[in-house]
């Protein structure tokens, strides 16, 4: 059964994000990897700006284990895109977010996925717990999941 296209008003959190020229495909629309670097861009912008990473000094930073993103509609240059973000599960060291991708002023997701997130020792690369400050940022934005993949 194919996934329905979520709303803004699913999500928690939003970044305006400007596509380029170079994000086309020869297909004429954005590249199916670049939505991956637009997921990877709202998590990080949100992790940084809500100051519980810093990605030179941090003794915990956060690797990506898992992605998926399933696509509704094109985005192409020049388009403008927010996308969006909520924490679907917080775990004792992982996090799974959900990233839509809206397009112009649609309310209705050009494209939505999710990434997750494991918690691991900068020098170890071994797991670890989610700090005490990004957990409270993290459940901050945990809303109802209407998830597009399997847990």
């Amino acid at each position: 059964m194919r996934p329905v296209a979520h709303q803004r008003a699913d999500y928690a959190h939003f970044h305006p994000i400007t596509t380029r020229w170079l994000d086309n495909d020869a297909y004429g629309h954005v590249n199916n990897v670049v939505y991956y670097n637009w997921f990877d861009t709202i998590v990080n912008e949100l992790l940084i700006s809500g100051g519980v990473l810093d990605i030179v000094h941090s003794p915990v930073i956060a690797l990506v284990i898992e992605s998926a993103c399933t696509y509704f509609a094109p985005v192409a240059f020049p388009d403008r895109i927010t996308a969006a973000l909520r924490v679907a599960t917080l775990g004792n060291s992982s996090i799974r977010y959900e990233v839509a991708i809206f397009c112009n002023d649609d309310e209705r997701a050009a494209a939505q996925g999710h990434m997750v997130h494991v918690c691991v020792e900068r020098a170890s690369r071994l797991a670890t717990p989610i700090p005490a400050v990004m957990r409270t940022l993290l459940q901050s934005l945990q809303l109802p999941s209407l998830s597009t993949s399997p847990p």
